[in-house]
């Protein structure tokens, strides 16, 4: 039976993706997706060391764990695993893939055995004296049987029987190659013959060279496997260790394998989502060459793809199948990751090949059962359907189909369908859970275009696609007599609906894009707006900080030296401050009468009007409670009617003449009751009044205390205290 990859053409991408690996090893990578996915991008963004290729070591690991003795190419595989980690931890990998390097802590013993190997993978004679002097002595021992070679290939006494003076291995072994008779004029072995009759001879003469040349090599055995069963033994003892980075040494090989994949091809990762939703833009199926790229959105429980033969719909279900495979697997692939969207699904299923078998003794459609009969077993899958009523007769499968779908969606199950079922795409094309799409045919040109068209059903040219592939015109003019005038024209039919969807979804597309433009024109014009506002606001803050310094340098020398002038100087400065704000109110004038809970816009802040308090505003962006010039507000969404301005709440002040002998402070914030209460007693001054109330209330006690405090500290005060059985007031004496 195929495999998933199989049937979606994916087994050429799967084994190349595999020729990155370091070792050989499924592509499923176990445990959290989204870890894995970050680790990967952090990865992405750096140059890392070649990763080392080495074998499977599990049966090695059997081995120590049993205190076996490994050799010493087994011993140099774990090696190189471990200086590949401690390469990692040299270059400073971004995280949170440099945190998990970090925290791989190499025993110190096993850290000392990395230092014995050289870069070949053999023991190091510097480090160990005996195996020095062997190495030595094989070096001179080779050097003699050479040289003594050498002088026999030129000796005169066996010239005539040399077929050449080179010097042939054979076997391991240094021979010399002779013709028959040799045995007249020296001794010597017969190592082996050659395909032309001659005869490879190992001289008597130099076999205690090769004897001694036998003991060394033993005793650098021997000298090798001390070292492997110490090595092993430390293996033995970090056990857990030593199973620990293989793992983590394939963990880091499949992130690795899918970096330099990636790069290698151009590829982009997409992260399953969290939804029942595929959106590819540009997506290309890595097993067709110079691709149409597919550019489709699946967020219906049902796809059912209609329309020309030969168009593509087998490879839109590949497609969309295979982006869910490789997203599902952390694959990389070629499409437009910015714009593509693979949701995530629990299984994935293809229902395509033939699955008739004489073996079996099962038909096609019988088989077709088989397979859908699996499906009510399956929960949270997609599942891509070729050519649906294969094997049966149609309006009965349209009808058994339909059913069959409706009650395996209800299960969470997600369905790819192609089929030229006409009435099996009329029966399900008014369910709004249903996709339909037709693959679109040149009629022009007389070719499929390899596109297709969302919300249609599409027309399947049999007789055009049977004339394009070779079939002769009268023979296709008699099948479509014989199909009936009828059907023929319901297939007419079915293709100018086809072309006029087409072209209205065409018209819709292009107003979108000219309201798209007009929108990015009005926000240019209400960003300029901002800023002109901006810049507006910045000017009257600056006057103002002006004047306020002004005046507090005014209430300064007041308090140096009391003057009735210039309390009188003072109270027309703040007439001025009243007439400046009116003009700023007057040149920002509110359009909209804005209420408790509209959505505001306070400069480039958006925020929730929480309160309106005279000509102020407490607004919340953010999380953050503001209080802002109401004027300054701008409503967002659409302009409500303009509705008649309601009566303002203002001070109550009680008038006599020029100033007033009582203020009512009641529900003011302290700022605001101090700036009051300031005017309010520079006026009583000026108009000459012995005592004034000032009308505060009780509440929490917050606003009282704040009077009080800056009553302490006015100057031509004579005292003030509370009026008896009222907190809420407090008379003061001036």
């Amino acid at each position: 039976m195929k495999t998933i990859t199989q049937k979606l053409d994916l087994d050429t991408f799967i084994n190349n993706f595999k020729s990155f690996y370091a070792r050989d090893k499924a592509i499923e990578m176990m445990g959290d997706i989204n870890q894995h996915h970050r680790y990967i991008q952090a990865l992405s963004k750096v140059q890392f060391p070649p990763i080392k290729e080495v074998p499977n070591l599990d049966r090695e690991l059997n081995l120590i764990k049993k205190q076996g003795v490994l050799r010493l190419q087994e011993i140099y595989a774990f090696a190189t695993i471990i200086a590949y980690f401690n390469s990692l931890k040299a270059i400073g990998l971004p995280e949170p893939l440099g945190k998990w390097i970090r925290e791989i802590d190499v025993p110190d013993e096993i850290g000392d055995i990395l230092l014995y190997f050289t870069d070949e993978g053999n023991i190091n004679p510097e480090r160990e004296p005996e195996l020095y002097d062997i190495e030595k002595a094989l070096k001179i021992n080779k050097s003699e049987l050479k040289d003594k070679l050498y002088r026999l290939a030129h000796s005169s006494t066996l010239k005539d029987y040399l077929v050449d003076t080179q010097v042939h291995f054979l076997n391991g072994e240094e021979t010399l190659m002779v013709r028959g008779g040799f045995n007249r004029v020296i001794k010597a072995s017969v190592v082996g013959r050659s395909s032309g009759g001659f005869f490879y001879i190992l001289p008597q003469s130099i076999s205690h060279l090769k004897e001694k040349e036998a003991m060394l090599l033993s005793r650098r055995e021997e000298v090798i496997y001390r070292y492997c069963q110490s090595f092993s033994a430390i293996f033995t003892k970090y056990f857990l260790f030593m199973r620990f980075i293989n793992r983590e040494y394939d963990r880091f090989d499949h992130y690795q394998a899918r970096v330099e994949f990636a790069r290698a091809y151009d590829y982009q990762f997409i992260l399953p989502s969290k939804s029942k939703t595929i959106k590819l833009s540009e997506f290309c199926h890595p097993a067709i060459v110079n691709p149409i790229p597919v550019n489709m959105k699946l967020d219906k429980s049902i796809m059912l793809v209609t329309g020309v033969n030969a168009g593509g719909k087998t490879m839109l279900l590949k497609s969309l199948l295979s982006a869910v495979y490789m997203s599902k697997n952390l694959l990389p692939f070629k499409c437009d990751a910015k714009k593509t969207e693979v949701g995530h699904y629990k299984s994935i299923e293809a229902v395509i090949d033939d699955p008739q078998s004489v073996k079996n003794d099962i038909s096609t459609f019988a088989g077709r059962m088989v397979e859908f009969a699996k499906l009510f077993d399956k929960e949270n899958a997609i599942v891509g359907v070729d050519e649906i009523e294969l094997g049966t007769d149609s309006d009965e499968a349209a009808s058994l189909f339909r059913v069959m779908l409706d009650e395996l969606r209800k299960k969470g199950i997600t369905f790819i369908v192609t089929t030229h079922h006409k009435r099996l795409a009329s029966l399900m094309g008014a369910d709004d859970d249903v996709e339909l799409i037709a693959a679109l045919y040149d009629e022009e040109r007389r070719k499929p275009t390899y596109t297709f068209l969302q919300g249609s059903i599409g027309k399947s040219y049999a007789f055009e696609t049977a004339q394009r592939y070779g079939v002769p015109a009268h023979i296709i003019q008699k099948a479509k007599i014989v199909y009936g005038e009828d059907k023929d024209n319901l297939n007419e039919l079915i293709e100018k609906s086809t072309t006029l969807e087409r072209d209205m979804r065409l018209k819709i597309a292009k107003i979108d894009e000219e309201l798209k433009a007009v929108e990015r024109k009005k926000e240019n014009l209400e960003s300029i707006e901002d800023r002109l506002n901006e810049q507006h606001r910045k000017a009257i803050a600056t006057l103002e900080n002006r004047y306020n310094a002004a005046t507090k340098r005014a209430q300064e020398a007041i308090k140096v030296k009391e003057s009735t002038e210039g309390r009188r100087l003072l109270n027309d400065a703040y007439k001025h401050k009243e007439r400046s704000k009116q003009a700023k109110e007057a040149q920002q004038p509110n359009k909209v009468e804005l209420k408790k809970g509209d959505r505001v816009k306070y400069r480039s802040n958006k925020g929730d009007l929480l309160s309106i308090r005279g000509k102020e505003a407490t607004i919340e962006v953010d999380g953050l409670k503001m209080r802002v010039p109401l004027s300054q507000l701008k409503r967002l969404g659409a302009l409500p009617k303009v509705q008649k301005k309601q009566p303002k709440t203002t001070v109550n002040i009680e008038k006599s003449g020029r100033g007033a002998i009582s203020i009512k402070l009641l529900g003011n914030f302290a700022d605001e009751a101090i700036d009051k209460l300031d005017r309010f007693l520079s006026d009583a001054l000026v108009s000459g009044f012995s005592s004034v109330e000032i009308i505060h209330g009780t509440g929490t006690g917050v606003l009282k205390k704040v009077i009080t405090d800056y009553l302490k500290v006015y100057p031509k005060l004579q005292s003030f205290h509370g009026q008896k059985g009222n907190l809420g007031v407090t008379i003061v004496y001036l």
